[in-house]
């Protein structure tokens, strides 16, 4: 891993889109940049490609899905947003192409945001050359993601969205990649690190069987954690990093 510093995230926008894979992927990522977000006045929706129906092997989807859309959007609402979509893609099988594209932009033009964040697109995560195998849910919904904010201002592409009222946007100016293993820019977590905790405790059922561990304290020190491996790279403030991508099409 370099040890340049990491830049301080854009500022000079309004609106930002989270897109990503799964409930929970937020809250392990990065609530606490969301929570400060939200405190300055900021506007910040999320897009889930599925409602993690697939990830308690004790509830059936059916049920299982209920519950992790509620705990959803109680988590959401912990860090200030209340915009919170599910695009129905099955979860575990996602797969990469035009159908999850198609998706993804038109939730950009619905939204029609500066700032997209998605979640880690790469094969690998985790520090260390090698890290550990990254989810096929992830892979796809990052580089779709990735894609989709130019899609999304192209009116050639997925003409049947601009046939559907969906006008094209091509104001996304940059897209913030959570848990990449190569991030460039931060965000001092430690304004948001206390909602940030509570955001991701919402996710009781789901903590349930992840941990025999007391929620609480599994949580703080999952957070603790991973905020402080930013902070030697960001004049030792405990940090939410990304990787940014300027988009060409601004």
């Amino acid at each position: 891993m370099s040890d340049q510093r990491l830049e301080e995230m854009p500022t000079d926008w309004q609106r930002a889109l989270a897109v990503v894979a799964h409930p929970d992927d937020l809250e392990y990522g990065c609530a606490a940049a969301v929570a400060g977000w939200t405190d300055a006045g900021k506007q910040v929706g999320y897009v889930l490609a599925t409602r993690g129906e697939a990830g308690i092997d004790s509830l059936a989807p059916a049920d299982c899905a209920e519950v992790r859309e509620a705990e959803q959007r109680e988590s959401a609402a912990v860090v200030g947003v209340t915009t919170v979509e599910f695009l129905g893609h099955r979860d575990g099988v996602i797969e990469y192409g035009l159908a999850l594209r198609r998706d993804i932009a038109a939730a950009i033009r619905r939204h029609r945001p500066e700032l997209v964040i998605t979640i880690n697109h790469r094969d690998t995560w985790g520090p260390g050359p090698g890290g550990y195998w990254n989810t096929p849910d992830h892979r796809a919904v990052g580089r779709a993601t990735l894609d989709a904010a130019a899609d999304a201002g192209n009116r050639w592409i997925f003409p049947e969205l601009f046939e559907e009222g969906l006008r094209p946007w091509n104001g996304v100016r940059w897209v913030a990649v959570a848990g990449s293993s190569t991030p460039t820019h931060a965000v001092d977590a430690r304004p948001g690190l206390e909602r940030a905790t509570r955001s991701l405790l919402a996710h009781r059922t789901y903590l349930d069987v992840l941990t025999d561990r007391p929620a609480e304290e599994y949580v703080r020190d999952f957070l603790t954690e991973s905020t402080a491996h930013a902070a030697p790279r960001f004049d030792g403030r405990p940090a939410v990093a990304f990787e940014v991508f300027p988009c060409a099409n601004h």
